[in-house]
Parts: C-alpha cells; structure tokens; sequence
C-alpha cells in the first residue's frame, strides 16, 4: 500500500492554513470528514487519538516533513489526508525545522503490521528530493495527486 492507493484529490490541501501542528491535525481530519472517511460524530475522538499520539512524540521527522498518524477503531481501512504548506508549520520537528508536508494517516485498530508498512511507505517516497521538488511546484490538488501517483509506484 502506497500514498497513491490512500488518498484521492479530496484529500489534499494544497495550502494548509494552519500555523502550527494541532492546527494542521484539525485541518487535516477536517479534510477526511468533507471526504467522508471519517464520520462526522467521529471527528473529536479521532482528533483526540491523533493528538494523544502526536503529545507522546511529534511526528515532524525533519526535512520539512510531519507525519501525524494513530490507530483507532473508528475507521475500517487506512484513511490519510495530505498536506502542503508553503509558509511552513510549527511542528516541533525533530531539527527545529518548519514542516511544508503533511501526511496524516489512521489505521484501524490492532493493524499494527499495516500501520508500519504504510508509515515507512510514506516516509520512504517523503525522502525523494524530485518528488519534494514536484510537489512544491503542483499547481492544485489535482496536479498534486498526479505527482503522488507518478511517484508512489517508483521503486
């Protein structure tokens, strides 16, 4: 499973207006709710199981990049909303570094296998400097997706 299996141009952001990480979770699992991966009563809980993980250690890997992600009970298969932010976020990354990309992704509960499989999936294509590149430069969601999709079935 890759980032072009996961997601769908609903669930980009191609400019996130968040200004720090809790605010691009929100946004973020806002996005899923609109795309309807996530039910609209579920949305707090989800948040909060996010967060939880999020306030244990942050998800800002370095390099520009954060990737909030959790398990829970509330979803049926791996869901993930994806991010972009030209001004940067406050993430309390890992090299102090404003966070441009973010890849929020849940994995249903006791999928532990799956859920590191797609985190390294996910990281694994984040760490390609001409897939960083091309996304920088999409224009809108759709140029984005395509960009994920070309770059998700690379070796």
């Amino acid at each position: 499973m890759n980032l072009g299996d996961i997601l769908t141009t609903q669930q980009i952001v191609p400019e996130l207006r968040a200004t720090n990480r809790w605010e691009a979770i929100d946004e973020l699992i806002g996005t899923l709710v609109l795309a309807g991966k996530i039910t609209p009563p579920d949305r707090e809980a989800v948040t909060a199981v996010v967060k939880k993980r999020e306030q244990s250690m942050s998800t800002g890997i370095g390099f520009g990049i954060g990737i909030p992600h959790a398990s829970t009970e509330l979803i049926g298969e791996v869901v993930a909303a994806f991010g972009r932010s030209k001004a940067g976020v406050n993430f309390d990354a890992l090299d102090n570094q404003p966070v441009h990309l973010v890849t929020l992704f849940l994995v249903p509960q006791g999928q532990f296998q799956k859920h590191l499989h797609t985190l390294a999936g996910i990281a694994k294509v984040l760490r390609k400097e001409d897939f960083l590149k091309a996304l920088e430069a999409a224009a809108d969601a759709e140029a984005m997706m395509a960009v994920i999709r070309q770059f998700s079935t690379k070796p």
